[in-house]
């Protein structure tokens, strides 16, 4: 995994979400995967790999910036 991650969430069908930090290229090859209409795709995370049923993918929600929850004191 590289240096650089980006933070995807995929919604499934039914509610069901799992969040990850990825590599641009493996978000790059999900994206792809779903185009294709590929029926399964294995997810390469920081935490493990994940065996994700694109069928029921709804959406997947990409964010290459970190988000801060809170007070940040400003300069």
């Amino acid at each position: 995994m590289s240096e650089k991650t980006v933070h995807i969430q995929v919604a499934f069908e039914g509610g069901q979400s799992v969040g990850a930090d990825v590599a641009p290229e493996v978000a790059d090859a999900l994206g792809a995967a779903l185009a294709a209409s590929e029926p399964v795709y294995e997810l390469e995370t920081e935490d493990g790999t994940y065996v994700l049923a694109l069928g029921k993918v709804v959406y997947v929600r990409r964010s290459e910036r970190e988000t801060q929850i809170g007070f940040a004191a400003s300069a």
